[in-house]
């Protein structure tokens, strides 16, 4: 069995997700129960379940929220249309969008006014990318993997851009616009590049943290983009590497032959559910806890007007 945890960092809650999660809980101060909120707010079972507990209603449709009622955008962003529904509508809004995706929304207006189509790097079906996606509804292309760059036909070439989602793995990112660049020479990319900062912070960890441990836990939920290419930077690094969405679901079989096991955690997962793999790991017999060195984060995003 290991004797010592190594924990990356940074690991869980980034700005964007710290901002979602406080506006709904604001809303909720404020308004009172039922507070609707448009897809899981962030992507973790039990930030979602607890907020369920305290009021709020997660659904995917505005036509389930009520007139007069408040709905909230989860951090993913959503397509221009659900935003002129909801205005049409009347419903009182407040926009939980990571300001990183926004920055992303703005880059794909000003494109298209500027006559170019855009490439947009990302996963089919992600709420962002849906989101991303609907910020025009004509010139916009989604590319998942090298192959799709390769069956790609735009109209024209020459005036063509890229926008990437923000929670990408670094290294898959730069592989894709690699092969955009190769197929389409003359296209250009946004200013600053559009995967977050928080995302690159806990790949850069992930890989720190892979050097000094063979076997790498992340905590997250299935459905949370960040927290799957944090198990698959790891994998790449050729270690073993599980998600979980809290302690109960680890194997002890996991542990068998190894010497030190790392832990991280996605950017929509709390610091109580890495306390709980702690401590799981102690009742299987890991002793040591040791803590690496990264980056101190300090961005902070304000709420909206009307909840600060």
């Amino acid at each position: 069995m290991p004797q010592t945890i190594l924990l990356a960092n940074p690991r869980g809650f980034c700005a964007g997700v710290d901002r979602a999660i406080a506006i709904v809980e604001q809303a909720l101060k404020k308004f009172g129960p039922p507070i609707y909120v448009r897809h899981e707010v962030v992507h973790n079972r039990f930030v979602v379940d607890n907020l369920k507990a305290q009021g709020a209603r997660f659904i995917e449709d505005l036509a389930e929220v009520p007139a007069g009622a408040t709905l909230i955008y989860s951090a993913h962003g959503v397509p221009l249309s659900v935003r002129r529904e909801a205005e049409a509508r009347g419903l009182r809004v407040f926009d939980a969008t990571c300001p990183l995706v926004t920055k992303v929304h703005v880059e794909v207006k000003k494109m298209r006014e500027a006559g170019l189509e855009i490439v947009m790097i990302g996963h089919k079906g992600h709420p962002e990318v849906e989101g991303t996606m609907g910020q025009s509804t004509t010139g916009m292309y989604l590319v998942d993997k090298p192959e799709d760059v390769d069956a790609l036909q735009v109209a024209d070439p020459d005036n063509l851009a890229y926008v990437t989602q923000t929670t990408l793995s670094v290294d898959d990112a730069a592989r894709m616009v690699a092969a955009l660049k190769a197929r389409f020479p003359a296209i250009r990319g946004p200013k600053k590049d559009d995967i977050c900062y928080a995302t690159q912070n806990r790949q850069d960890a992930v890989k720190k943290l892979a050097a000094d441990c063979d076997l790498v836990i992340v905590v997250g939920s299935p459905n949370s983009s960040n927290s799957n290419r944090l198990r698959e930077v790891a994998r790449n690094l050729g270690r073993d590497a599980y998600m979980v969405d809290d302690a109960g679901q680890i194997d002890p079989a996991w542990l068998v032959g190894k010497t030190r096991v790392g832990i991280t955690a996605g950017a929509s997962a709390p610091e109580v559910l890495v306390e709980g793999v702690i401590q799981r790991l102690g009742e299987l017999g890991v002793t040591q806890v040791r803590a690496l060195e990264g980056i101190e984060e300090t961005v902070n995003f304000p709420l909206p007007k009307g909840l600060a």
